[in-house]
């Protein structure tokens, strides 16, 4: 699948976001957690690269499953200012 600059920075942001899962990921742009991770690896520089990872490795609300019940949402009231 050929992804636009706008899709391409839009998973950007998503990886980066803490309350988006992986899951809400491949659900919009059908990319699993190793392909983000790959993705991410290609798109960002080293030093950011690291600093995501270490950022989004074992934080529950990445992942679905492994979420508090008390998180009831994946997008913040501003995330929809791009459409």
């Amino acid at each position: 699948m050929a992804l636009t600059q706008e899709d391409e920075s839009r998973i950007i942001e998503m990886a980066w976001e803490d309350r988006t899962p992986f899951e809400a990921i491949e659900l919009q742009f059908g990319l699993k957690e190793a392909e983000v991770i790959r993705f991410m690896r290609r798109q960002l520089k080293p030093g950011s690269f690291r600093v995501w990872r270490a950022r989004v490795s074992g934080r529950a609300t990445k992942h679905l499953k492994l979420r508090s019940p008390d998180v009831s949402r994946g997008y913040c009231p501003t995330q929809y200012k791009h459409r």
